[in-house]
């Protein structure tokens, strides 16, 4: 049969930012999602954003969607919004991604295009459709937001630990209030599944991130730093991480008469991480690169000493799909569930990372069997094609 011939349902994506370029994890997992939804759905994707949008990022999306609603978040509606939020129990972040105006042009959307399904990333969006019932909803929770603002409270400020703590609580009643308004859910981990506190929580399906494969091929680059970490270097985890390697974990090494080499990279370096290395001539910061994979084949050892991040690591299995040994940490192992000395090594605090680091670079076989069995391990288990074809099963069924 003809393809131009069969009928392609109608899906609406709704996200809370444009999903490229792809600096941070929830535009990473909803750009592959859309290019593989888009072989068997008409899409219309509709994008807040509070920053602009290159028109390069929209022709990248052009190909895989039929049609595309940006809406510009206001300073001034935001600033309005995230206060109002005071007198409600709502989370502040449905304040920073909501406006009633954004609402009305959502739901004439959905009234013209008549989805046959409509599938929300993130709890930030869920208010623009909880209360359209013309068809099945899914609620992409993707982590469990709640858990990782908690997390972060005893890192914050005296000023700001009441923010924290009362968005963690506000989280944790959305979380389980906005259940009740989507037929199906989805979320990245187990691990973040749990602190889900709804009593149809177990529900919950479970759609890992991937990794493009034929994009995280091995490159040749020589490997002149012993260490590498990626990330978005604004995001407090990657920040706290950054920072931890560069205080705690490389004076340490350099007690020893090699110096340890460290390259991270990734957009936006917070200014604490700029601060700490401008007197260290053996930490080089890039910020944002073109080819990430560049960065990634510098590094002899992918270090992540993640202690209060949610979700999956994606920065993780990227590196272990171009064969690079990782080092971190049980709470972001979780997700990916490697086995510790066998295709990761997991280590708990200062001491057990640079055990594990001196132990890799001493060690030519040890190094090797870590890298090939990470690399096999994301090979036969993160796919963006087998983790999105679980969740076509799950709009149809």
């Amino acid at each position: 049969m003809d393809s131009s011939s069969t009928y392609r349902k109608k899906l609406v994506i709704i996200l809370s930012r444009f999903p490229f370029p792809l600096e941070k994890g929830d535009k990473l997992r909803a750009y592959h999602q859309i290019t593989e939804l888009s072989k068997d759905y008409s899409i219309t994707l509709i994008a807040t954003t509070d920053s602009f949008v290159h028109k390069d990022s929209i022709e990248r999306l052009r190909k895989y969607c039929t049609t595309i609603y940006i809406f510009r978040l206001n300073k001034i509606s935001i600033a309005f919004n995230v206060f109002f939020q005071l007198f409600t129990q709502k989370p502040f972040q449905i304040g920073y991604f909501y406006s009633s105006k954004n609402n009305a042009r959502i739901k004439k959307i959905l009234n013209e295009v008549k989805p046959d399904h409509i599938y929300c990333q993130l709890v930030r969006v869920s208010e623009f459709v909880k209360n359209y019932h013309n068809c099945p909803k899914t609620l992409d929770y993707m982590d469990a937001f709640s858990k990782g603002v908690e997390r972060r409270i005893s890192k914050a400020s005296f000023f700001t630990k009441w923010a924290f703590r009362s968005e963690a609580k506000r989280l944790s009643i959305y979380e389980r209030q906005i259940f009740d308004y989507f037929e199906n859910h989805v979320i990245i981990s187990e691990q973040d599944r749990d602190f889900i506190l709804h009593q149809k929580k177990d529900t919950i399906k479970c759609i890992p991130n991937g990794v493009d494969h034929s994009f995280f091929e091995k490159i040749y680059k020589p490997k002149d730093k012993d260490l590498v970490f990626i990330g978005n270097m604004n995001y407090a985890p990657n920040v706290e991480a950054s920072l931890f390697i560069i205080n705690e974990i490389l004076p340490q090494l350099n007690k020893d008469e090699k110096k340890y080499s460290l390259l991270i990279s990734g957009s936006n370096p917070h200014p604490s991480i700029t601060r700490s290395v401008k007197t260290n001539s053996n930490i080089e910061i890039t910020g944002w690169v073109d080819d990430i994979r560049t960065s990634y084949a510098r590094g002899k050892i992918f270090v992540a000493p993640m202690m209060i991040g949610i979700g999956m690591q994606n920065k993780l299995i990227e590196a272990m799909a171009m064969g690079i040994p990782c080092v971190t940490t049980p709470l972001a192992n979780n997700a990916i569930k490697a086995v510790h000395n066998e295709s990761i090594i997991v280590a708990n605090d200062k001491e057990e990372f640079i055990e594990a680091i001196q132990k890799l670079l001493s060690d030519e076989a040890f190094y090797y069997k870590i890298a090939e069995a990470g690399k096999k391990l994301v090979f036969e288990n993160f796919n963006w094609a087998n983790s999105t074809a679980k969740l076509m099963e799950i709009f149809e069924s």
